[in-house]
Order: C-alpha cells, then sequence, then structure tokens
C-alpha cells in the first residue's frame, strides 16, 4: 500500500490561514451585522446607535508573561479609575492572571493562530499591544476595532523592528521624542498616513526602578561582570563566546551571564555547550530570570553589544558599560531604510566604553582600568533625558490617551447619528 504525504512550506501555511481567517472574518461580521440590523428592525428605534454584543472600550493584548511589567501600570491605572479592561494574553501563566483586580477582566486566549483567530474578530473601541507587524502577517486589523496602539516597550529606536512594524497602527506610544523622527521619515518615505504619535514615557522601566530599590545590598559583595548579549549572528555570545567567557572566568571575579530570552529559544544549541562547558567554575552564574534587575544591581560592570538592556543597565544603576562593536545586519528591519546611523549605536559610543576582541587576554588590566569618567556619566544622563521622558508617569498617561481616544469615539458617534 503506497502512502502519500502532503507538505505545505511555512509561507504557504501562512497565507493559506491568513485567507481561511479573512474568510472566516468576513462571514462572521456579515452574520452579525444581520443579527444586529433585525434587532433595530423588531425594537422599532430608527435612530441611535447599537454596538455589537461583544464591543468592548478598551482591550490589551500581551503575547506572553515577559510583557506584564509593559502592561501592569496601564492595569492598574484602570483598576484605581473603577474602569473596565479587557486583557487578553498568550501565557498561561502570565502574571497579570492572578493579580487581585476588579475592574480588569483577564482572560488566555491560546498561542499563535488561536489568539489571532479571535483578535482578527475582535470588537473593541481601544487596543494596546506590544506587538508590531499588525495587518502584516498573521495579525490583521479587524473591522470592528476603531483604533490599534502600539506601545514601545524599549528607550531604544522605535525603527528596529522588522519592515512594516508600525506602519498599520493608528498610534505608536513612544518612550522618548526623539523615537518619533524616524517613524515619521518612514512615513513619508512610504506615503503612508500619519499616526498619532504620543510621547507617555516607559512603562516597564517606571516598574523596574520600583523593584530594585526593594533589593537589599549584598553583605558581601564581589566584584562582579554582567555580560548580558542580543542574540544572533551579530551577538557576542555567538560571535565569541569561549573565546570571551574563558579569560572572563580565569580573573576569579563573579561572572554573570545573561542570555537574550530568544537565545533559549533560537540558539539552544550554542547555551548548552557554553552551560557544560563551565559547569565546574563556582564563579560563573547563569541568569534566566524574568526581571533583569537582580543581575544589574549586583554588577559593577556590564559587557554587552548592540542589546536594548544596555539602557536598562545605565538608566536603573548608571553604572559604567562595554559594549562590542558588532555589525548589526539591518536588512530586515525598519531601520535599514532610513541609511543612518541608529540613535542607539550613536549614544553608546559616546557613553560606552569600546572593547576589542584583541584585548579579551588581557581583560581583567582592561576592566580595572575602565574608568567611569564624569563625560561619561553626563551621556548616561543625556541618553536617559532623551529616551526615558515622564518618569513615574507611563500608566497614567497610556491610560489617559485611550480614555480620550475613546471618548472622542464616542463624541463622533453622536454627531453621526445626530
Amino acid at each position: 500500500m503506497v502512502q502519500t504525504f502532503l507538505y505545505i512550506d511555512p509561507g504557504t501555511g501562512s497565507m493559506l490561514f491568513s485567507i481561511f481567517v479573512g474568510a472566516a472574518a468576513t462571514l462572521y461580521f456579515l452574520a452579525r451585522a444581520a443579527i444586529l440590523k433585525l434587532k433595530v428592525i423588531v425594537s422599532g428605534r430608527k435612530s441611535g446607535v447599537v454596538l455589537d454584543a461583544a464591543y468592548k472600550e478598551y482591550v490589551i493584548y500581551s503575547e506572553g508573561k515577559q510583557y506584564w511589567n509593559v502592561f501592569k501600570p496601564v492595569c492598574d491605572e484602570f483598576e484605581k479609575r473603577h474602569l473596565n479592561l479587557t486583557y487578553y494574553t498568550s501565557s498561561e501563566d502570565d502574571p497579570a492572571l492572578t493579580q487581585n483586580y476588579t475592574y480588569v477582566q483577564r482572560e488566555f486566549i491560546g498561542e499563535g493562530n488561536a489568539a489571532y483567530m479571535k483578535l482578527n474578530m475582535l470588537s473593541a473601541g481601544f487596543v494596546l499591544m506590544t506587538t508590531p507587524g499588525l495587518q502584516v502577517y498573521q495579525l490583521k486589523r479587524s473591522k470592528k476595532v476603531k483604533h490599534y496602539s502600539h506601545i514601545v516597550h524599549m528607550p531604544n529606536d522605535a525603527t528596529t523592528y522588522r519592515l512594516f512594524g508600525l506602519d498599520f497602527f493608528d498610534s505608536v506610544l513612544l518612550t522618548g521624542d526623539y523615537q518619533g523622527n524616524d517613524i515619521r521619515t518612514l512615513e513619508s518615505m512610504r506615503k503612508i498616513p500619519n499616526k498619532e504619535l504620543i510621547t507617555v514615557g516607559c512603562t516597564y522601566l517606571d516598574v523596574l526602578a520600583e523593584k530594585i530599590k526593594t533589593i537589599e545590598d549584598e553583605k558581601e559583595h564581589p566584584f562582579t561582570v554582567l555580560v548580558s548579549p542580543s542574540w544572533g549572528n551579530s551577538g557576542l555570545l555567538k560571535l565569541y563566546g569561549e573565546k570571551l567567557l574563558d579569560p572572563l572566568v580565569q580573573t576569579g571575579w563573579r561572572i554573570i551571564v545573561r542570555p537574550h530570552p530568544q537565545s533559549k529559544k533560537s540558539e539552544a544549541d550554542m547555551l548548552e555547550r557554553l552551560e557544560k562547558r563551565y559547569k565546574g567554575n563556582n564563579n560563573l552564574e547563569w541568569d534566566y530570570e524574568r526581571d533583569n534587575i537582580y543581575s544589574l544591581k549586583k554588577a559593577d560592570i556590564m559587557i554587552s553589544d548592540f542589546s536594548g538592556i544596555v539602557f536598562d543597565y545605565t538608566f536603573l544603576c548608571d553604572k559604567p558599560v562595554m559594549y562590542m562593536k558588532a555589525d548589526m545586519d539591518l536588512l530586515p528591519y525598519d531601520a535599514w531604510d532610513l541609511h543612518k546611523e541608529l540613535w542607539q549605536f550613536e549614544i553608546l559610543k559616546k557613553m560606552g566604553i569600546e572593547l576589542k576582541e584583541e584585548q579579551f587576554s588581557t581583560i581583567k588590566t582592561v576592566i580595572e582600568q575602565a574608568s567611569d569618567s564624569p563625560a561619561l556619566a553626563a551621556e548616561r544622563r543625556k541618553a536617559k533625558a532623551e529616551a526615558w521622558m515622564h518618569i513615574g508617569e507611563a500608566g497614567r498617561l497610556v491610560a489617559d490617551y485611550m480614555i480620550q481616544t475613546v471618548a472622542k469615539q464616542k463624541e463622533q458617534t453622536k454627531e453621526q447619528t445626530a
């Protein structure tokens, strides 16, 4: 008996899923529209507004528990104001699900296609998310959602998303004014409508700033070097690995290695190799905690590359950072179209100390001589002022914008039905 197996490549599968979702969404909305129209006729209400029974004014979608610090200040603000907010998550163990909220309704909606199916048929006034690529991949704009907003969850460049990552949002909430300049440039180049750009600050840094205050100083503190890179072919661990870690371990200092969360998914073999190599070294630790603040607090100096954790460290701890210059391949990212140096690379040269591969053999001396000069400290303060505005106020400002936007929608609806 001959068995035949059908293979569908990922690209075709994604396309078929999009077609299926589009067809299903069309049928869903046609049916719902027909039901609503029938209700109007039966009730005899010739005027006024009939809202979809599934309509929700405010919705947050979180891809996973790692974004809880981004959304917590917003959820807290809605709870404080006694306003209903719907929080959808794709993590069964999202900390949001165990919070003692009354007005924030939380629900696990599955991962991947299961989540996209629900979101693509959503009916809402305002949807807030960190997920980029709206209308580019499987996540489509629902015809029943009036406003989609992306909240930037990093204080570095907002153009380091994959191509067209922010193009189809109605608004983008920024951590600092500077991020808006490149977004406007891309809008002009691509001849797409201008989005609303609102600078609200950085929600997750506000959370971490409060948390780090509660961590007690170590009674016996060994000099500590934190190695915290990005991931991918240009990442520090992938490029240098043992070449960097061997001489660091030999210093006798405490070495903490905190890989990028994506490394555990995309570079598991590399991490397994390195963990096995240093298993017997008591002065090397691996950090996979969700929050980075425990390692940041312990570190006396950080070694990184182009990872955004550089800004977490310098903004929260105000300590020196050493960076390895890496040629980040910008081709897949929005930044490629700008043909200019990114703000994060430019500022890193000013506030950081470059570490070169030829210095590895004498790295103990290099680190000991790395002085935290007044000039470096001044550049850190300047970067913080540009990239983390409205410190401590982000949750309130995000909630204000969401509420004001929905209020405008209601006014426009009244005018249209008057």
